[in-house]
């Protein structure tokens, strides 16, 4: 059997497994095995080739674990709360769709995970809506469109992986999308939050009345803006600090402005136990990524775009817009595109911080289907059920083309 359509079926009997809630680390791994065994390698060869894609994603495995001390210190420490609540205070009522979004992009742009984001600012979200009689589907999106804006300039395990394989700076990667999330940040509270239909409203909602004390703005701001000072020093000043080193240092920062050294076990292995899930994750996501490489799908891909122009430009988000709707995850989307088709888009001539930053968009297009956990968390988090929440994935789907889409007429007129 081709190897292209061999690849093609393993990635199918994976989403299938995904979808009837078997584990996805070993769907993927089951669908890697059968789509080398019909690409009539053998056995042995087909283990080779999956070991060979999780070797190369091995490296960015171990950051993700480093980014977990960042993760953790921001949500153990309450310094998540602390920034969100500050900019829905600051912009006020008439703002609200605004500081949600807003809040959603700066804490998952800082490198705070979009579902934990969104859990984190949904009790705010839920009161102010019970206040101002909203409805909780503008509430959500609002938060959901933030959080795939700073998804592709944050530190997280999709932006790393991204620039790890293309051998791009995570500074680079993170800076080439600044402008698409602030383009999206606009569209998302100004056209897609409007178009959403006037549904019930909120019923009155109320935090609990014992409130954990939280840390000022100030020193819940320090583990980003060390992380980002750190990362910054190779574009600026030519001091190559690994994010390894730079997330760590951030989180460490974090603990000790904040006073919160007594919790820095519960914050290390709250981020470990996050950090952990997307780590097995990608041993998968590499094995399947292996497969996918050392099949004819890239070459098909480029015979496919050969007339095209920019060819390699097309390549980069619609890989990870295809693989983001396999796997329903940035993270894991992000990780099988870029470790199957950097080699391919780099060869189109596509700079490798403009592949990594369009292959991070195109992730975001399709991360909240309902295979994915995405999909569950972030609506568990307001209270919705599956049928209301399918009925936004039209509106979530056009926040993550307009990001994609702004990436690549971005590429055009930077390049």
């Amino acid at each position: 059997m081709n190897s292209a359509l061999a690849a093609m079926l393993g990635l199918t009997l994976s989403i299938i497994l995904i979808v009837k809630k078997v584990s996805p680390v070993y769907s993927l791994i089951l669908g890697a095995l059968i789509g080398g065994l019909l690409s009539g390698w053998g056995l042995q060869n087909t283990v080779t080739e999956m070991i060979s894609g999780i070797m190369e994603i091995s490296p960015a495995i171990i950051r993700i674990l480093a980014a977990g001390v960042l993760t953790g210190m921001l949500v153990k420490t309450g310094a998540a709360s602390t920034i969100s609540e500050t900019i829905i205070k600051k912009l006020g009522p008439k703002r609200i769709y605004l500081a949600l979004a807003l809040a959603a992009m700066l804490l998952t742009g800082i490198g705070v995970f979009i579902d934990v984001a969104v859990i984190t600012i949904a009790p705010i979200a839920l009161i102010a809506g019970s206040r101002l009689n909203l409805p909780k589907s503008k509430l959500l999106i609002a938060m959901i469109g933030g959080g795939k804006c700073g998804n592709i300039i944050s530190p997280n395990p999709n932006t790393i992986i991204a620039a790890e394989n293309f051998g791009a700076s995570l500074p680079s990667v993170m800076a080439a999308n600044i402008i698409p999330a602030l383009i999206g940040l606009l569209f998302t509270v100004y056209v897609i939050v409007p178009l959403l239909p006037k549904n019930a409203t909120l019923q009155p909602y109320k935090l609990p009345e014992e409130k954990e004390h939280l840390p000022s703005f100030l020193s819940s701001m320090v583990a980003p803006i060390v992380t980002v000072a750190l990362l910054a020093l190779r574009p600026l000043a030519g001091i190559a600090i690994d994010p390894l080193v730079a997330l760590s240092a951030g989180g460490i920062a974090g603990i000790i402005a904040t006073r919160n050294w007594h919790k820095t076990n519960e914050c290390l292995s709250y981020g470990l136990e996050k950090m952990s899930s997307i780590a097995i994750l990608l041993i998968g996501t590499g094995a399947l990524a292996g497969i996918i490489k050392a099949s004819d799908i890239k070459d098909i891909l480029i015979h496919l775009l050969a007339n095209w122009n920019d060819g390699g430009v097309v390549m980069a988000p619609l890989s990870g817009i295809l693989m983001c709707a396999a796997t329903a995850s940035t993270t894991a989307g992000a990780t099988i595109a870029s470790a199957s088709f950097a080699p391919s888009i780099l060869g189109a001539g596509v700079a490798a911080t403009w592949g990594a930053a369009m292959i991070n968009a195109g992730a975001t297009v399709l991360d909240h289907l309902p295979h994915g956990s995405f999909f569950h968390a972030t609506g568990g988090a307001v209270g919705m059920g599956v049928k209301e929440l399918l009925k936004l994935i039209v509106y979530e789907t056009a926040i993550g083309l307009i990001l994609t889409i702004s990436s690549v007429f971005l590429y055009f007129i930077v390049i």
